[in-house]
């Protein structure tokens, strides 16, 4: 008979072994068995928001490796709120690289607009 203080074993589906609740892997033949909690520390919201700033300027080339998605979907709060940083930092970042384009892209067509017409003596 099982003690109430001891929490129930699960069962491995791979290898059959006991395993704990607690545990994230077996320790038998390292099968995933829970999914272990987002990183909350303080390196990780940083580089969670640097890639947020960044992401736009490449392209959206590594939105695949962007873990915003997951720590917004977190049950956790304090992930959620890491997720939601994230989010806003992206978007932010996405119109400023928008705005930034069409500044650009409006001061080289005017430039060579006036190098046209200066070359062409209006």
């Amino acid at each position: 008979m099982k003690s109430s203080t001891q929490p129930a074993s699960q069962i491995c589906s791979i290898c059959h072994a006991s395993i704990l609740p607690s545990y994230y892997f077996c320790p038998n033949c390292g099968n995933k068995v829970n999914t272990p909690p987002l990183s909350t520390s303080i390196t990780t919201q940083i580089g969670i928001y640097a890639f947020s700033i960044i992401l736009p300027m490449i392209g959206f080339i590594l939105v695949t490796k962007w873990p915003g998605v997951q720590y917004f979907k977190s049950k956790d709060e304090k992930t959620k709120k890491i997720g939601i940083i994230a989010w806003s930092l992206l978007i932010l970042s996405t119109l400023i690289t928008i705005w930034l384009a069409y500044i650009w892209t409006l001061d080289t067509i005017q430039s060579v607009s006036q190098s046209i017409n200066t070359d062409m003596g209006f």
